[in-house]
């Protein structure tokens, strides 16, 4: 029996112990990871420097992809590096910053996706006050309360988590420190130290899903009201790679968080654990870009500026 007092470090989910699957395993995590790189940095790189990407919308997808390398930087490269080592440690305090960083992460990437949904709103049911209810300083002001908002929400549950006593030994059926894979490690009546910072958080999440839902019904009603199809494709264009984000990020973080435990197994918690900690922000980008003509101009001119000074070089 172990106290979480005297843990010096978990070991996290085993991958095969043939060394070609390890490098299978490091491998695809890192083209996964270049990936996510690539898509954010570009995005980010684009909105950055082109004024014409200067609006409320773009500077939100802004924030949205910092918040995507954010979340996945966390996770794959530890998994990546003790593939390559050939160890399955990770400290108790690194996990420690690992669970709150990815709790900091996912809070204010839910809270910024809550704010874009408000962003819709304006652009489609009250375009007319857009620039006002939008303004650039109105705009820093949404996207700082999404960084901050969800600060202490990710020191609570540290706090209530990392307090609780764990008898069942150190091992994490992950490849990542999560709070589900810690309380499966805690004493049996030591859960319900946790549970009233989840029912705080319950509250907080089903808040901001109803005002997404609501925008969206508004949105949708609005928009299916357009006589042209020309307005309802640019509606839509705006507002389907938005609520295909959402829907990924809440269905399966609710589902990684809140399942019971009768439905747990260590095969479907590590697909729920990729789905919503390594494919959206590796797939955000792609969702974004497709649908969005301003910025598929501004990288395909990134691209072939890169393309121009290397022919020059």
């Amino acid at each position: 029996m172990s106290n979480s007092s005297s843990l010096k470090e978990f070991l996290l989910l085993a991958f095969p112990d043939t060394w070609q699957l390890q490098l299978l395993h490091f491998w695809l995590f890192l083209g996964i990871y270049l990936a996510a790189l690539l898509g954010n940095g570009l995005i980010i790189t684009a909105v950055a420097c082109d004024h014409h990407l200067h609006t409320p919308m773009y500077f939100f997808l802004f924030n949205l992809s910092l918040l995507d390398l954010g979340t996945i930087s966390v996770t794959i490269p530890k998994s990546m590096a003790n593939t390559l080592w050939d160890t399955r440690a990770i400290s108790y305090w690194g996990c420690t910053a690992q669970v709150f960083l990815l709790l900091f992460f996912f809070a204010a990437e839910y809270s910024l996706l809550t704010v874009m949904a408000y962003d819709r709103f304006v652009a489609i049911c009250r375009p007319l006050h857009y620039g006002m209810l939008m303004d650039s300083r109105g705009c820093v002001k949404r996207a700082a309360a999404a960084w901050t908002s969800d600060f202490l929400c990710a020191l609570l549950h540290i706090a209530n988590t990392f307090s609780i006593p764990l008898c069942q030994g150190n091992v994490l059926e992950q490849f990542f420190c999560e709070i589900p894979q810690i309380l499966k490690l805690s004493c049996s009546d030591a859960c319900l130290r946790e549970l009233g910072a989840l029912v705080v958080t319950i509250c907080l999440v089903f808040r901001c899903f109803i005002f997404i839902v609501l925008s969206y019904v508004q949105i949708f009603t609005v928009v299916l009201r357009i006589p042209s199809q020309q307005g309802q494709h640019k509606a839509f264009s705006m507002c389907l790679p938005h609520l295909a984000v959402v829907s990924l990020f809440i269905s399966t973080a609710i589902f990684a968080y809140l399942k019971p435990s009768s439905l747990s197994s260590p095969i479907l918690d590590l697909v729920v654990a990729v789905l919503y900690s390594v494919v959206p922000p590796t797939l955000n980008p792609l969702k974004y870009s497709m649908r969005k003509k301003e910025l598929k101009d501004v990288l395909g001119k990134m691209v072939q500026w890169v393309k121009h000074d290397m022919n020059h070089s």
